[in-house]
């Protein structure tokens, strides 16, 4: 049976970063995470200066309408916001998790978003996209899609896996711990209706499901200790 240290450190359900095309310099420093049919996230490194100008070419072609910096800032504000994109300061401290201001800001935002999202649908051809990054994008912009993804009905486990997939190395031990064992859902989500959506369709190893038409509840998922370990009688 697998350590704990070799599942937190474990690269085997990571894959390569989704290729955003050869002609893209960024190709190896974004990540997309699809959340709804009509939103994704976008997980990157971060822009200076002397680089936003690519990210921006990049913001046009993905429809990047919001960059969220959860990192001190490296560039000026104004060089997007003249371009139309919104910048949200949420900087909390590298390797930890994010405080209880930050998540709900961040939430906030991602309902906003999708609520314009879904009207506008008709006339986007592509999603709406939120971009967050912190330094290097493996810590602190991982969690907060995570989060949104646990938030969107997505078993912690699953949303670790997912984004891995995505971006390989994301997220340290706390932060693993975290999102496994002390992140709770809020009140309003685990009884909204969940849309259907690309990643709701995708398969499962560690969600629970009730009988179809049984009418039963969800079981609550077991702690991540116990999930990895089992019971201890």
């Amino acid at each position: 049976m697998a350590s704990m240290s070799a599942y937190y450190t474990s690269s085997s359900t990571a894959g390569p970063r989704k290729p955003l095309g050869k002609s893209s310099p960024l190709a190896n420093s974004f990540s997309l995470i699809e959340y709804d049919r009509d939103l994704r996230f976008l997980i990157m490194d971060c822009p200076t200066n002397n680089t936003i100008a690519l990210y921006l070419k990049e913001f046009v072609r993905l429809n990047v309408t919001d960059v969220v910096r959860v990192c001190e800032p490296t560039y000026l504000r104004e060089r997007l916001e003249t371009h139309g994109v919104r910048v949200h300061d949420l900087p909390f401290k590298d390797g930890d998790v994010p405080p209880a201001s930050v998540l709900k800001q961040w939430l906030d935002l991602v309902n906003e978003r999708l609520s314009e999202a879904v009207s506008e649908s008709a006339d986007q051809p592509v999603p709406k996209t939120i971009a967050v990054h912190c330094v290097a994008g493996l810590g602190r912009a991982p969690v907060l899609v995570a989060v949104a993804l646990i938030e969107k009905g997505m078993d912690p486990l699953d949303s670790i896996e997912h984004v891995r997939h995505k971006r390989r190395g994301a997220f340290n031990n706390r932060q693993i711990t975290y999102l496994a064992d002390q992140y709770k859902r809020t009140a309003a989500s685990k009884h909204a209706k969940v849309r259907a959506s690309p990643m709701n369709s995708m398969s499962s190893p560690h969600a629970s499901a009730s009988p179809a038409g049984s009418g039963s509840a969800v079981p609550a998922p077991k702690s991540f200790f116990r999930k990895m370990f089992g019971s201890s009688h």
